[in-house]
């Protein structure tokens, strides 16, 4: 009996589940309205109407669905408003992680400027901003467009619970299959045992 060359064993690829952005973690990396009053205090910068832009967020989202209601069936809205509110978690969590690099970049050039043997880190010259000041101005404009990102991305939230009757909670996309049945996976064993 002669063996035949048989094709090495396929290897199965496991593709890692990328976790969706939950509302906690925009909330752990987004100012809240008290930071936002803070920081627009502090820098001299507008001070957000924090609860209109979730309450417009709110509206846009229930009136759009109103508006489809007659075209979706009720697991087709889910998925479409479970697609919309995602972009906007989504959005809010990257900014609120781009905020969170301006801050420590802010914090590190302040400690820098604070060493007096530092000279690169001195102030420009007069009438112009030093680094520090120049990273913290920055930090703060990126805090308050966190922050109304936020903002939005809670009212999209809390439109999807108005209109699905559920808690909005990202898609994870399911494993993926290998491309083969059991059955077949099972044949194949079966018919190894032969060799």
């Amino acid at each position: 009996m002669t063996k035949t060359n048989r094709s090495p064993q396929q290897t199965t690829r496991i593709v890692p589940l990328r976790k969706g952005s939950t509302l906690e973690m925009v909330r752990l990396t987004c100012p809240d309205t008290t930071q936002a009053s803070r920081i627009s205090e502090s820098f001299g910068l507008a001070v957000l109407d924090s609860t209109g832009i979730r309450d417009l967020h709110e509206r846009l989202i229930t009136e759009t669905a109103d508006a489809l209601n007659e075209g979706l069936a009720e697991r087709a809205m889910q998925i479409h408003l479970q697609r919309i509110v995602g972009a906007y978690v989504g959005s809010a969590h990257g900014a609120g992680q781009f905020y969170s690099r301006a801050v420590t970049d802010a914090r590190d050039a302040t400690a820098k400027a604070s060493c007096d043997a530092r000279d690169e880190d001195l102030d420009g010259p007069v009438g112009l901003d030093g680094n520090a000041q120049r990273k913290r101005e920055f930090a703060a404009d990126v805090g308050l467009q966190a922050h109304a990102i936020r903002m939005a991305a809670e009212g999209a939230v809390a439109a999807y619970e108005l209109v699905v009757g559920e808690t909005w909670k990202p898609f994870e996309r399911p494993a993926e299959n290998s491309g083969q049945t059991l059955d077949r996976r099972a044949a194949e064993m079966q018919i190894s045992a032969f060799d």
